[in-house]
């Protein structure tokens, strides 16, 4: 993770929590026009125990009321604690199927999935790669890119998401399903364009 989101994340994961969410992690990604301030969160396993996902995607029992919470209270912390200088704008919002991994743990979770991964700087003259995570060991994840082991230190990964099996998902038998799948996770959120150069309108406006 970048520092930013490294420093947001700590800010604001004891807010999510209290709330008896997990935040997964946040991305941080600056603009000319301002930043965007994207929170991942999800409902703990042990509370998920027994509830079926009918959708069948990650985020399971996470709703639009759950991102609007959130985003009400890291709203309210991020405007006393202002750690972000100039104009932003929150989003929160569910893994999705399609989940991003911020940390050797998530990886760990996610083990025989295969994963698309962003590095920071390159590695064997590459920055990217789709492979499936094989092994993690203490600061570092296995891939299996095609046939070969590829084994990256964690903190030179930049981004990475899980790549869904569609096919075991019923979705890849056209590239319409394929991106109706991807969505439903992507829009439980609520959306919050800033006011009065860091202040977000009412949580419950621009809810998808």
């Amino acid at each position: 993770m970048a520092d930013k989101a490294t420093q947001l994340t700590q800010l604001l994961a004891p807010t999510v929590e209290a709330l008896g969410l997990e935040l997964l992690g946040i991305e941080y990604l600056t603009a000319p026009g301002g930043a965007l301030v994207r929170i991942y969160i999800d409902v703990p396993a042990s509370a998920e125990a027994g509830q079926a996902d009918p959708e069948g995607e990650g985020g399971q029992g996470v709703t639009i009321e759950h991102c609007e919470a959130v985003s009400r209270e890291v709203s309210a912390q991020l405007d006393v604690e202002d750690p972000i200088s100039g104009n932003y704008t929150l989003e929160v919002s569910s893994p999705g199927i399609d989940r991003p991994l911020f940390n050797v743990a998530q990886f760990a979770q996610f083990q025989g999935e295969t994963a698309k991964v962003g590095l920071k700087l390159p590695q064997d003259g590459r920055r990217r790669l789709t492979g499936r995570i094989t092994a993690v060991e203490g600061d570092t994840v296995t891939f299996d890119v095609d046939g070969n082991t590829f084994t990256v230190q964690a903190d030179n990964i930049e981004k990475a998401r899980v790549v869904p099996d569609w096919a075991a998902l019923g979705l890849a038998a056209s590239k319409d399903k394929k991106d109706n799948g991807r969505a439903t996770g992507a829009t439980r959120k609520a959306n919050h364009t800033p006011r009065d150069n860091k202040r977000s309108a009412d949580p419950s406006t621009g809810a998808e």
